[in-house]
């Protein structure tokens, strides 16, 4: 049994065979998943787990290069890019603004999206992972 670090397999697995500039995405309830991509479904309820608690956790274990989020998060949910902003603060980590519709075509790309139970608007993120050596 693991005794540090994120605990549900499909998570740890998809980051453990990640690669540079591979991608993953963290979404709220609502965001569509391609049928070709894996859905890891972490939603109990609305609300539960958060988008926030989520991303905390997966970035404390995956080295980031640039997040990608949904333009409309700057007027729609300023909270969230709020927290966001501060959970990679003096990190160097690119961030990339695209449209919803963009960041949806995106998901496309991605080994795996993780379905939270958050209920706000444009609490969708995709992290693009960087390299874990010089």
């Amino acid at each position: 049994m693991k005794k540090q670090g994120i605990l549900n397999s499909d998570i740890a697995r998809v980051l453990a065979y990640m690669g540079h500039t591979d991608c993953i995405c963290i979404g709220d309830c609502g965001l569509p998943i391609p049928d070709e991509v894996e859905r890891i479904d972490l939603a109990l309820e609305f609300g539960v787990p958060t988008f926030m608690d989520t991303l905390k956790v997966v970035a404390s274990d995956m080295k980031i290069e640039k997040i990608i989020l949904a333009e409309e998060i700057k007027t729609q949910n300023p909270a969230v890019l709020e927290e966001v902003e501060a959970l990679f603060a003096n990190q160097d980590i690119e961030v990339e603004f695209v449209s919803h519709v963009e960041l949806k075509a995106q998901t496309n790309d991605c080994k795996a999206v993780i379905r939270t139970g958050e209920t706000t608007p444009y609490a969708n993120i995709i992290l693009q992972s960087g390299c874990i050596f010089a």
